[in-house]
């Protein structure tokens, strides 16, 4: 079956890095809009304790906040491993076709993470499949550190 996507055409592997920064900040991005008012460009870590002082937030509201700012944290914490991994990859000689697959799961997995921590927590009994799909990506980046090593051995 063909692939709806040419892996072949071209490394696009090092563009993957900005676009991973845009999928870690666009949670934050998203918290900063339903705060409104209680963001605090001044302390913008005080922001949850602003909004939860805010009673026209609904409790759901609020949850995603906290949901959102978690999940750009977390993004911004496996960044440089992934940047790491990425120039590992590029400096070992491998195939441009293999490190677009890992980086293109890597950003999937990371968009599937954003959207199931921020919105579909909002069902308790979707909890699981959050750290499901953080592991996928965990395992695509440590895959590009695999296939580095391989590479030059």
């Amino acid at each position: 079956m063909a692939s709806l996507i040419d892996f072949t055409a071209g490394n696009w592997s090092y563009y993957t890095i900005p676009a991973a920064f845009v999928l870690c900040f666009a949670p934050h991005a998203y918290a900063v809009t339903l705060a409104g008012k209680n963001y605090d460009m001044g302390n913008p870590r005080k922001t949850e304790e602003h909004c939860a002082k805010d009673t026209s937030f609904d409790k759901q509201t609020l949850h995603r906040i906290s949901r959102a700012k978690a999940a750009s944290a977390n993004g911004f914490e496996t960044l440089g491993l992934y940047a790491a991994a990425v120039v590992a990859g590029n400096a070992a000689g491998v195939a441009a076709e293999r490190l677009n697959q890992l980086t293109l799961a890597y950003l999937l997995s990371r968009a599937v993470y954003v959207y199931t921590y921020v919105v579909l927590q909002d069902n308790a009994r979707m909890a699981g499949l959050r750290p499901l799909v953080w592991g996928a990506g965990i395992t695509a980046m440590m895959m590009l550190f695999v296939a580095a090593g391989k590479a030059v051995n």
